[in-house]
C-alpha cells in the first residue's frame, strides 16, 4: 500500500465525514473492506471494538488503525494526519468568523439556530448510549445499581463539579474495577493496559487555574486522553473551563462552537480547536487540536500490537463500565448546562428537537 493511496483516501473521508461516528465508521468500511477488499470484515468489526475501549474519539482511532494495519506506524501517523486536517481547517476558518469581533447579523442569526438544537442533541446521545453501556453492566443487581449511581455522578459532575469533573469519571472506573475484584475475591487480577496511566494524568486537575497555553493544553489533554462515553462527553470537560474558569467564551459563544463541531466534516473532537481559536487565535486553535488528538495516536500506533489483550482485559472492562456510565451521565448533564445558556426565548422549542440523525 502506497502511502499516496493512504493520503488520498483518508484526506477524502475527512473532507466528506459529515455525521459524526456513525457516518465515519460507514465511510471506513466501504473503503477498508467493501470497495478494495484491504481488511477482512473480521478484521474491521475487531477494530470497531477495540477503539471503543479507548478513551478519546473512537472513529478517529478506528481511522488510525485502518491505515496502521495497512502500512504501519507511517501509514498510521499520515491516514491519521489526512484524516483530521480537512475539518479543523473548515473549523478554524469558520471560528475566525463566528469568533470575529464584529460578525454579520446573518452570521449570528445562524449561530443562534443551530446552537438551539445543542441541548437536544446533547441529550438525545446521552440517550443513544444508554443501552449498551447498560448490557455493559451486566444483569446481576448490585452491577446495575452501581451502574445508575455512576450516571447520576455524571450528571451532578457535568452540573456542579466543573473542571473536576475528570476526577469523577475516572474514579467511578476505579470504583468499579475494585467492586469486581471484591465480588470475586480476586487478589491481583491482570494489570489493565489503559487505566493504569490514567491516574498519572490526575494531579494536574487539582493545580490552581493559571491561565494561558498551559491551561489550553490542559484542557485539550482532558478532552483527548479522559473522554469516555463519545464525542459529546468533551462538552462537559470543556465547558466549565472556557466559559468559567478562564473566561476564553461566553456561554453563547460555547454553545456556537458545539454547533460548529457538529456542522463540520471530521470528529466531533474538534470543537476544541474553536475552544483554542477563541483563547489564543490560529495559534491557540493549532495548538488544542495538537493537543487532543495527539493521544488517540499514541494509543494506536504504540498499542495496535496490544489490543486483543485489552479487548479480553477483565479489569479494562470494568473500568470502563463505570466511567462510560459517568461519562453519559455527564453528556446528559451538559444537556441541561448548554439549556440554560440559551440567549432567546424563541431558541427553546427549537431545542427540544434533536435534528434527525444527530
Amino acid at each position: 500500500m502506497r502511502l499516496a493511496v493512504i493520503a488520498r483516501e483518508w484526506g477524502r473521508l475527512g473532507a466528506i465525514g459529515f455525521g459524526g461516528p456513525p457516518a465515519h465508521i460507514v465511510l471506513l468500511r466501504k473503503l477498508c473492506v467493501i470497495d478494495n477488499d484491504w481488511l477482512s470484515p473480521v478484521e474491521f468489526e475487531d477494530g470497531i471494538a477495540a477503539t471503543n475501549l479507548l478513551p478519546g474519539p473512537a472513529s478517529t482511532q478506528l481511522a488510525i488503525l485502518c491505515a496502521w494495519k495497512l502500512r504501519g506506524a507511517r501509514g498510521a501517523l499520515l491516514g491519521g494526519i489526512c484524516f483530521i486536517a480537512p475539518g479543523l481547517t473548515i473549523i478554524l476558518a469558520l471560528s475566525a468568523l463566528f469568533l470575529s469581533s464584529d460578525p454579520p447579523l446573518a452570521v449570528l442569526g445562524a449561530a443562534a439556530g443551530v446552537g438551539a438544537a445543542v441541548p437536544a442533541v446533547a441529550l438525545h446521545a446521552a440517550a443513544g448510549l444508554v443501552p449498551a453501556s447498560w448490557r455493559r453492566a451486566g444483569s446481576r443487581t448490585a452491577r446495575r445499581v452501581r451502574w445508575i449511581a455512576y450516571f447520576a455522578i455524571g450528571v451532578l459532575g457535568a452540573t456542579l463539579v466543573g473542571p473536576f469533573l475528570v476526577i469523577a469519571l475516572v474514579g467511578c472506573g476505579l470504583v468499579e474495577v475494585t467492586a469486581r475484584r471484591t465480588a470475586t475475591g480476586t487478589r491481583r487480577p491482570a494489570r489493565p493496559l489503559v487505566p493504569v496511566l490514567v491516574p498519572a494524568f490526575l494531579p494536574a486537575a487539582t493545580i490552581p487555574a493559571v491561565g494561558g497555553l498551559a491551561a489550553l493544553g490542559w484542557v485539550a489533554l482532558k478532552v483527548g486522553a479522559l473522554s469516555y462515553g463519545g464525542g459529546f462527553v468533551i462538552i462537559p470537560l470543556m465547558q466549565h473551563d472556557a466559559v468559567s474558569t478562564y473566561h476564553w467564551m461566553t456561554p453563547a459563544q460555547f454553545l456556537d462552537a458545539v454547533a460548529l463541531g457538529q456542522v463540520t466534516p471530521g470528529p466531533v473532537v474538534q470543537t476544541v480547536a474553536v475552544v483554542g481559536y477563541a483563547a489564543a487565535g490560529i495559534a491557540g486553535g493549532l495548538l488544542a487540536a495538537v493537543v487532543a488528538f495527539a493521544p488517540s495516536f499514541v494509543f494506536v500506533i504504540g498499542g495496535a500490537r496490544h489490543l486483543d489483550r485489552l479487548k479480553a482485559n477483565a479489569s479494562v472492562q470494568a473500568f470502563l463500565t463505570g466511567a462510560g456510565a459517568a461519562a453519559i451521565g455527564a453528556i446528559a448533564g451538559a444537556s441541561i448546562t448548554l439549556g440554560l445558556d440559551l440567549a432567546h426565548l424563541w431558541q427553546i422549542p427549537c431545542s427540544a428537537w434533536p435534528p434527525p440523525g444527530s
